[in-house]
């Protein structure tokens, strides 16, 4: 009896028959392959320890295992000399040059990171900051760190930090993006952030014995300050010289400037050792530089993780580029850190995937800053609002007192200044712009806060730089403390700039000055006289502002200016009037 195979039989049997071929194929393909790849040659140590082990066997029967041999070959090899090791060498190159000359060319496989590894962490600062006592924000604002709490961030976006490393310039300190070259500057740093832009530099080097107790108070090692100690620190609840070093520190070493180590470098003591003057170092300087340093070192192979304020990079890029469209600019908050939450960067990141992905918006660094709204001044808007400043700009500056508006015509052509876009706030006759506070009859600012604006000497030039966010700059007077604001206004081809003296209206107090911007081989000056602010500046025509158009500006968009102020006791009143 024969049996009739099923054509359930038979397709098993052509299923196997298939498989079969297909692994046969795979087989002599590895083949093949193994066939094909050459093994790299050995160095000159491999050479020798072969001669070595095998004299050493031989003479050596009572040992047993290549252990002991191969620990003699090496203590034999360290203590040989270069002609003794000359023989080894020159064998392995030539083995070498023989492969590089027969084997064929290898493409090498471009290394591409995948995976960013950061010790930048604004979660665990965040922490942190959550815990500090009303005493301790007190500090923290003092040393001018304040701008940190405001820290609703706590995760950073990896892959967008990776796409903009990718895209970082460290030569030119710029972002390649979207079809152009951003510059970055402190200045940027300082609307981010809210570090100031201004000030002594920051050296973190000198001579160890000064800092030596302060390395054994923080168990300093040589790979660092470690970053549970300094929390530790921070939870006491003292708010003096101790808790403002390790705060600063812990800043430092997990926000601001990370390393690509865990622990914090303990070369940042060597600018805390006095607590009084760290409100008056550039940290936006800082900064910057310190992220260009870690991001070259890391494109050099010389360490695995990326240091740096990558938070900086990751907000400045949703700051300055668009997913939305040009259209009308919404009043952004200074500094930026403060707008951007977990669910705002969640509904960002969402917009940006629904554009295709990174880096398809549209560049609005010089058209954003010009509605920039300060965090500060918008804070204070809560309180009872005495005098009315707008920063509307037409053709002509007239400064106005809320309620004047109903009794007085509007003139044509006037420039107002609203208390909410510029922050200087005038309440019982008590001026505050931001750290600064005067008493506007006496005009006068202490001289610890003096580093909130700038010093100048009557009479001398001065060179100043306003920044395209900046709306006012604060100059005091060496010689008797007297307070000036250089104001920047905003028309349709370029920026007007005046200064102002900040006084009561009765006082009959004034100053010539002068404003030069130049470029290149060509200038622009004003030479005019001050009027005092607040209250309405009778007689201040059109023609008292100077006007810079828009190609004058630097690349970065900052106005570059030679101011100089004549002390009126040094003036004839002829001058004056």
């Amino acid at each position: 009896m024969v049996q009739v195979p099923n054509e359930g039989d038979i397709a098993t049997e052509k299923r196997k028959a298939e498989e079969q071929v297909v692994s046969e194929e795979k087989r002599k393909k590895k083949k093949k392959k193994k066939q094909v790849a050459t093994s790299r040659p050995a160095c000159s140590w491999v050479y020798f320890s072969r001669e070595f082990i095998k004299e050493y066997i031989a003479s050596h029967p009572e040992s047993s295992g290549l252990k002991p041999a191969t620990k003699a070959a090496s203590d034999a090899w360290k203590s040989m000399s270069l002609e003794e090791k000359a023989k080894y060498t020159n064998r392995a190159r030539e083995v070498w040059d023989n492969y590089l000359s027969t084997a064929p060319a290898r493409t090498p496989k471009p290394r591409k990171q995948t995976k960013l590894v950061t010790r930048c962490s604004p979660g665990r600062l965040s922490n942190v900051l959550q815990r500090l006592t009303p005493e301790q924000n007190d500090a923290v604002k003092s040393m001018g760190f304040g701008s940190l709490l405001s820290l609703r961030c706590r995760t950073l976006r990896r892959s967008l930090c990776l796409w903009l490393l990718e895209r970082f310039n460290t030569t030119r300190c710029s972002l390649e993006i979207c079809g152009e070259r951003i510059p970055l500057s402190p200045k940027d740093v300082e609307l981010v952030m809210g570090l100031a832009a201004s000030g002594k530099d920051v050296v973190n080097s000198g001579p160890d014995d000064l800092i030596a107790d302060l390395r054994h108070s923080y168990n300093a090692s040589n790979r660092g300050i470690s970053v549970r100690l300094l929390e530790e620190r921070l939870a006491a609840p003292e708010a003096g010289e101790d808790f403002k070093r390790s705060f600063v520190l812990y800043a430092l070493g997990t926000l601001l400037s990370p390393t690509a180590r865990l622990d914090v470098s303990p070369s940042f003591l060597h600018f805390l050792t006095n607590m009084d003057v760290v409100h008056q170092y550039n940290w936006g300087k800082f900064l910057l530089d310190r992220l260009v340093r870690e991001v070259s070192r890391f494109r050099q192979g010389k360490q695995r993780a990326v240091g740096g304020c990558l938070l900086f990079l990751q907000l400045f890029y949703y700051e300055s580029i668009s997913v939305d469209g040009l259209g009308p600019l919404a009043t952004a908050v200074v500094p930026c850190l403060s707008s951007w939450g977990e669910e705002e960067i969640t509904e960002r990141e969402r917009r940006e995937r629904k554009l295709g992905g990174y880096g398809l918006g549209e560049v609005i660094c010089k058209e954003r800053c010009l509605g920039m709204e300060s965090s500060e001044s918008r804070d204070q808007l809560d309180g009872p609002p005495v005098d009315s400043i707008s920063t509307r700009v037409e053709h002509g500056p007239v400064f106005k007192q809320e309620g004047n508006q109903a009794d007085e015509e509007q003139i044509n052509g006037e420039i107002t200044i609203d208390e909410g876009d510029m922050p200087i706030v005038i309440r019982s006759k008590n001026v505050v712009c931001g750290d600064i506070a005067v008493v506007v009859d006496s005009v006068r600012m202490p001289s610890k806060h003096w580093d909130s604006g700038r010093r100048f000497r009557y009479n001398s030039p001065l060179a100043v730089s306003l920044g395209m966010n900046e709306q006012f700059l604060v100059l005091q007077a060496e010689e008797d403390g007297i307070l000036f604001l250089l104001y920047k206004g905003v028309e349709s081809i370029g920026n007007t700039v005046m200064i102002t003296c900040i006084g009561p209206n009765s006082s009959k107090e004034r100053f010539l000055y002068d404003l030069v911007s130049g470029r290149g081989s060509s200038s622009l000056r004003l030479k005019s006289v001050t009027q005092n602010f607040p209250g309405r500046v009778e007689d201040f025509h059109p023609t008292e502002f100077l006007l810079i158009p828009f190609h004058f500006f630097g690349s970065s968009g900052h106005i570059n200016l030679d101011v100089c102020i004549w002390n009126s006791a040094e003036l004839g009143a002829d001058i004056l009037d």
